[in-house]
């Protein structure tokens, strides 16, 4: 992110670091041939079988072996290398086009976007061990593959290689850049239609790209206002079908935005309420759709606020599920699909503690008249994004995601891979299901059992914003759902155990490629 407010606090800038730039290309040629540094071979624990000699069954191998005069089955042996999933072993052997050979697992089960993404990651690992400017990539069997798998398995294979070659250093006094200069993608077909899928990739890895930086960005960088620049700079590099409207305190107050305004009075940052539109080369829109994402640039829990062991100091990624919203937005400005107008929208805000800040047992007036006794003020990001839902809904749409780091109980309930998906709608979940596929990413639908809500019902107010431990991420949805159109198709989507990556201590950008691909679907293209 080069457009930050002005930062105030410890005297932090990001510096500007430029995104890796890879030259992609296709080729139809044989593997022997190919001039470069590392040949990488994506091999499954079936093309690992030898025959009774100890020999590779596997064609791809049997070559490779013979132009290795027996060194690679040799040195797998050793090595142990079986291809299973995340297993690898880089080989330097001299006299040939390429100085060194990597074997990468993909493992024995289906394979899936997962398994080539993964296999991306591993070229990257590889690349950055070896230094290597120049990268071919394989796999030991693709025959196989249809023409559309050949498509969809070059894409996550990309996707995987350039999202793991960067690296976000801007918060680093010193760092060293990437050296991977060109990927070459060796018979998995070429011509106009894979050209254009590898391009559509960098396009949404952009997107992931922006998303990790903004979650990763610490809170007194990354505040409301830096938000809502970040998305005004979005809309002016796509002019041609972007539009950004920010609307300020009182505006928000204008449109009775009460529940919103709430969690953000403790704070010395202003709210910023973000709205992205999108609307189609031409002009002609078949279906109108929102993406709203939850956008706490920092949580402190307020007045109840989160003690030790709570994460606290992770809490700069509570503006994860606006993060996936503002990357989605910039892949679509620059895939520009036909058919199809989307609104992203953001209500950006702090929960931080002051005289001014919202008491336990308040009662808040969300836009749509609802009211609310807050009896739990950690539990902010549905009163943000109660006001939004409602916000989406005036904007005409026909279909509305949400995505949230919402619920603790749902990393409970699904561990740190997957998010929950909740949504009255089978037919909107299919669409993010079938969405989910091509992108890589996991969900999984939890119920929205209507009688659970008799715990979120106050004495004094129509609800109250928490129902205790059990269920608790259900009761969050079925909160969300009272600020929800019922002509209106919504889906929630709970990412708080997703956005984040522990082993790499870094945003994961999780939700961008399936949002992609669900506005594509919705599409006219």
């Amino acid at each position: 992110m080069s457009a930050m407010a002005n930062v105030n606090l410890g005297l932090t800038k990001p510096a500007t670091v430029s995104l890796p730039e890879i030259d992609l290309s296709v080729k139809d040629i044989d593997f022997a041939e190919w001039k470069g540094d590392v040949l990488a071979v994506g091999v499954s624990e079936k093309d690992m079988a030898r025959d009774e000699k100890g020999a590779f069954e596997n064609l791809v191998l049997q070559k490779l072996d013979g132009l290795l005069s027996g060194l690679l089955a040799e040195a797998s042996k050793e090595e142990d290398f079986t291809g299973k999933p995340g297993q690898s072993t880089v080989l330097r052997f001299p006299g040939l086009g390429f100085r060194r050979v990597g074997l990468i697992g993909l493992g024995q089960g289906s394979l899936t976007t997962a398994t080539f993404k993964g296999f991306g990651e591993a070229v990257a690992s590889s690349a950055k061990a070896a230094q290597a400017a120049n990268v071919g990539v394989l796999l030991a069997s693709s025959d196989c593959l249809s023409s559309e798998a050949k498509l969809n398995t070059a894409s996550a294979i990309v996707s995987g290689t350039i999202l793991g070659i960067y690296e976000d250093n801007r918060f680093k006094s010193e760092s060293k850049k990437p050296v991977l200069k060109s990927l070459d993608i060796i018979g998995l077909g070429t011509g106009p239609d894979i050209e254009k899928k590898l391009k559509y990739t960098e396009e949404f890895c952009s997107g992931v790209i922006l998303a990790r930086e903004l979650v990763n960005a610490p809170a007194n960088v990354l505040t409301p206002g830096a938000l809502a620049e970040e998305a005004q700079k979005i809309a002016s590099t796509y002019s041609d079908v972007l539009t950004a409207t920010i609307l300020n305190e009182d505006q928000c107050r204008e449109l009775k935005m009460g529940s919103y305004l709430g969690v953000a009075a403790a704070s010395a940052n202003p709210p910023h309420f973000i709205h992205i539109c999108y609307k189609p080369p031409g002009g002609n829109a078949k279906t109108k759709l929102a993406i709203v994402g939850k956008g706490l640039t920092f949580d402190s829990g307020g007045y109840n606020l989160k003690t030790g062991g709570s994460s606290i100091e992770l809490m700069k990624f509570d503006m994860g599920g606006s993060a996936a919203a503002l990357g989605a937005a910039k892949a679509i400005g620059q895939i520009k699909p036909p058919g199809v107008e989307v609104h992203f929208i953001v209500a950006a805000c702090e929960n931080m503690i002051s005289g001014t800040g919202m008491r336990p047992g308040d009662i808040v007036t969300a836009s749509n008249g609802k009211t609310i006794e807050v009896n739990n003020t950690d539990a902010e990001g549905r009163l943000t994004l109660a006001d939004a839902l409602v916000y989406a809904c005036n904007q005409g749409v026909e279909k509305i995601v949400d995505l949230a780091t919402l619920t603790g109980a749902c990393v409970v309930a699904l561990g740190g891979s997957i998010a929950g998906v909740f949504t009255p709608s089978d037919d909107l979940a299919n669409e993010i299901y079938l969405a989910s596929e091509i992108s890589g990413e996991k969900f999984w639908r939890l119920p929205l059992e209507e009688s659970y809500w008799e715990s979120m019902k106050s004495g004094v107010a129509d609800m109250v914003n928490t129902g205790g431990r059990q269920g608790g991420s259900i009761t969050a949805a079925l909160f969300l759902k009272q600020f929800v159109d019922e002509k209106v198709q919504w889906l929630h989507i709970d990412m708080a155990g997703p956005v984040w990556n522990e082993k790499k201590k870094g945003g994961t950008g999780f939700g961008v490629s399936t949002l992609v691909e669900w506005v594509l679907k919705n599409s006219s293209s």
